[in-house]
């Protein structure tokens, strides 16, 4: 597994913190939080439960999550407490929506109040993802796609990376917007296509749902994406 340096990670970090106006203008707030961090801990019991039964590198990652989570909620004026989780996903106060990522021992979440979003989703990926990984999860047209005219494998690597956290982001929003029975179940069951500034992504099999857009950012040595699903006019 490739080792994220501290001065990679640093970097990283203060380039997602640069993103947190343009996420405002969508409603949308942003926590990050270092592994190593004092403040990366438990918020109660439950959380502690949690983490007690996780070995430790996804403990580290798990508490550092949620230590980004209550970042954003505070600074989007939201409560701030344990965050249990249904599944997989986290579970915020009131039933506000959110997302949480982690990669390299950088964890980050953004957030919004329910009344402005239905569903988020995000991904962090700060380690390189080969191109021969492409198939694990994009299809063979995606494939042709995503790789064609890239100028150099570095080049082909990278968008690979970027479909795949496309992907990851898409496939978190689907799954609080969704029923179980139309979510995807795997990332191959998302297409994408690349469009100015990040992907398009829909769920395979689900006539009638519109696309989501998911917006992809260089950060550090990889990419964070996010999508968000804005609340219907009441």
């Amino acid at each position: 597994m490739t080792v994220v340096s501290a001065g990679d990670r640093a970097r990283a970090g203060r380039q997602l913190l640069a993103l947190g106006p343009l996420l405002a203008a969508s409603g949308l707030a942003l926590g990050i939080a270092l592994a190593e961090e004092s403040a990366a801990r438990p918020a109660g019991p439950g959380e502690a439960r949690l983490a007690a039964a996780m070995p430790p590198v996804r403990r580290r990652d798990f508490l550092a999550g949620r230590c980004a989570a209550r970042r954003a909620l505070g600074a989007a004026g939201l409560p701030v407490g344990e965050i249990p989780r249904d599944g997989r996903r986290p579970v915020l106060p009131d039933g506000h929506p959110g997302s949480i990522s982690h990669s390299g021992g950088l964890a980050v979440a953004v957030v919004a109040a329910r009344q402005r979003c239905r569903a988020l989703g995000c991904d962090l990926e700060l380690r390189g993802l080969p191109p021969e990984a492409a198939r694990l999860v994009l299809s063979a047209d995606e494939r042709r796609r995503v790789m064609d005219g890239a100028a150099s494998p570095e080049g082909a690597a990278y968008r690979v990376l970027a479909a795949f956290s496309a992907k990851e982001a898409a496939f978190k929003a689907c799954a609080a917007l969704l029923p179980a029975s139309d979510a995807p179940a795997c990332l191959l069951d998302l297409t994408v296509r690349r469009v100015p500034g990040g992907f398009l992504a829909r769920p395979a099999g689900v006539p009638g749902c519109p696309p989501l857009k998911v917006r992809v950012h260089p950060v550090g040595p990889g990419v964070f994406s996010w999508a968000a699903v804005r609340a219907r006019p009441t």
